[in-house]
C-alpha cells in the first residue's frame, strides 16, 4: 500500500525536491516581506502531527462527531492562551485565515449592503477592508478613509467628519502597510459618535500588541481579528477576539456552520504552541528587537535623499519606501532585489499614481530577519544592500558583491540551528 511507504521522500521525489529547494531559498534569502515570519520547529511539529487525521465540526464540548475528547483539550489550550495573551473574554481559534476571520466578523456585526468605513488600500489598508475585488467590497457598501496627504498619518478629524457624512454601521481600523501607532481609542470615539460598531484587524501588529509594545485594540473594538502568523510568529491562520458574549455567539455561528466546516485541528494545535511561545518573556524581547531593527533600516534610508520613507518613519515592524527617484517603480525594485536574494514586495503608497501591479513603493518588514537573529547592525547592512542594488541595477559586478554579502549574512544566521 502507498500508505506503508517509509521512504516518502523517494516515493514522491518531485514534491520533496521542490520542498528542499524552498528550504534552500529561505535559508539563503533575506526575507523582508512584512507578512512573513519564521516559525519554531515546535510549531511545525504540531502542524505536521497526527491531529491532521481528525475531523471535529463544532466547538469543544459541542462536536458533531465522536472521538473528539483529545482535540477538545488541544483547542481549549489554544483558546485559553489567546484570551490570556490579549486580555479578551472570548476567542475563536478556528478561522483558516485572517480573511475568513474578517468575513465572520462582518457577518456577526452587519448585514449585506450596510455601509462600512475601512482604510483605503493605497493608504495602507487591506483587500478585506472593502476593496472592490474582495468579498468585502462586493457584499457591503464600503467607503474608504485615507491618510493626511501631507503627513501621511491618520487624520482623525477628517475621519470623524467623513463618518458623520456617510453614517456607517461599522468602522474598520487596522492596516497592512501603515508604519505608525494607531490610536484605537480615537476610532472608538468616532464609532460611538456616529452610532457605529468598531472592528479592528490587527493582523500585522498582533505580536507587538501581545508584547505590550503597541496599544491593544481589544478594550475598544467590538470585535478584534488577526492572523496568527506575521508578528505573532505562529502558523498561517486566523483568530477572533471579543469581550461581548452575544457577539462571541454570533462569531462562533459565523465560522461554523457559517463559512467553514471542520476546523484544522493540527493548525489549531500549532496556534496553541505559538501562543505558549508568545507568553514566554523571551517573546517580548523578540518583539522589541523587531521594532529596533525596523527603525535601524529606516535610519539608513533617511540619510539618502533619493529615497522617501512614507510618513517619515516607523513605530512598528514595517515601513514603506518610495523608490521612484531611483528605479521606474516598485515592481522593478522587487525584481532587482530578487536577483540578489533579498525578498520584499512592491507596495502602493498613499495617493498612488501607478497601478497596483507596478506601484511607487516597496514594503519592508523586520519580523523574519529578527527571528533569525539579525540585530540593528545587520539590519542597517540590509538597508545598505537594498540601496546598493537599486542604484547599481545595470552593474553585474556590484550585484555579485551584494549576493556575496547576502550569503555571508544568511550563513551567519541560519534559519534553524541543526
Amino acid at each position: 500500500m502507498i500508505f506503508d511507504k517509509d521512504d516518502y521522500k523517494a516515493y514522491d521525489a518531485d514534491l520533496w525536491n521542490a520542498i528542499a529547494k524552498e528550504e534552500e531559498r529561505q535559508q539563503n534569502n533575506i526575507e523582508l516581506i512584512a507578512s512573513e515570519n519564521v516559525v519554531s520547529k515546535a510549531v511545525m511539529a504540531a502542524q505536521g502531527s497526527i491531529l491532521t487525521n481528525k475531523y471535529a465540526e463544532g466547538y469543544p464540548g459541542r462536536r458533531y462527531y465522536g472521538g473528539t475528547d483529545v482535540v477538545d483539550v488541544v483547542e481549549t489550550l489554544a483558546i485559553e492562551r489567546a484570551k490570556e495573551i490579549f486580555g479578551a473574554k472570548f476567542a475563536n481559534v478556528q478561522p483558516h485565515s485572517g480573511s475568513q476571520a474578517n468575513c465572520a466578523a462582518y457577518m456577526a456585526l452587519i448585514e449585506p449592503g450596510d455601509t462600512v468605513m475601512g482604510m483605503d488600500l493605497a493608504a495602507g489598508g487591506h483587500l478585506t477592508h472593502g476593496a472592490p475585488v474582495s468579498f468585502s467590497g462586493q457584499t457591503y457598501n464600503f467607503v474608504s478613509y485615507s491618510v493626511d496627504p501631507e503627513t501621511e498619518l491618520l487624520d482623525f478629524d477628517a475621519i470623524l467628519k467623513q463618518a458623520q457624512e456617510v453614517k456607517p454601521k461599522l468602522i474598520v481600523a487596522g492596516a497592512s502597510a501603515y508604519s505608525q501607532i494607531i490610536d484605537f481609542s480615537k476610532f472608538r470615539e468616532i464609532a460611538d459618535a456616529v452610532g457605529a460598531k468598531l472592528m479592528v484587524d490587527m493582523a500585522h501588529i498582533a505580536g507587538l500588541v501581545a508584547a505590550g509594545l503597541h496599544p491593544s485594540p481589544v478594550p475598544y473594538a467590538h470585535i478584534t481579528t488577526t492572523t496568527t502568523h506575521k508578528t505573532l510568529r505562529g502558523p498561517r491562520g486566523g483568530l477572533i477576539l471579543t469581550n461581548d458574549e452575544d457577539l462571541a455567539k454570533k462569531i462562533n455561528s459565523a465560522i461554523f456552520p457559517g463559512i467553514q466546516g471542520g476546523p484544522l485541528e493540527h493548525v489549531v494545535a500549532a496556534k496553541a504552541v505559538s501562543f505558549k511561545e508568545v507568553l514566554d518573556p523571551a517573546f517580548k524581547e523578540y518583539a522589541a528587537n523587531v521594532i529596533k531593527n525596523s527603525k535601524a533600516m529606516v535610519e539608513v534610508f533617511l540619510q539618502d535623499p533619493d529615497f522617501r520613507i512614507i510618513s517619515g518613519g516607523t513605530e512598528n515592524h514595517l515601513f514603506l519606501v518610495d523608490v521612484t527617484k531611483v528605479v521606474e517603480n516598485g515592481k522593478v525594485a522587487q525584481n532587482l532585489l530578487d536577483e540578489v536574494n533579498i525578498t520584499l514586495n512592491k507596495n502602493s503608497i498613499p495617493y498612488e499614481t501607478l497601478s497596483p501591479f507596478k506601484t511607487s513603493g516597496i514594503r519592508i518588514g523586520a519580523a523574519a530577519i529578527t527571528a533569525r537573529g539579525f540585530g540593528e547592525e545587520e539590519s542597517r547592512k540590509v538597508a545598505e544592500l537594498i540601496i546598493k542594488t537599486l542604484k547599481n541595477a545595470e552593474n553585474e559586478a556590484v550585484l555579485e558583491e551584494v549576493r556575496s554579502e547576502v550569503k555571508a549574512l544568511t550563513d551567519a544566521f541560519p534559519l534553524y540551528e541543526d
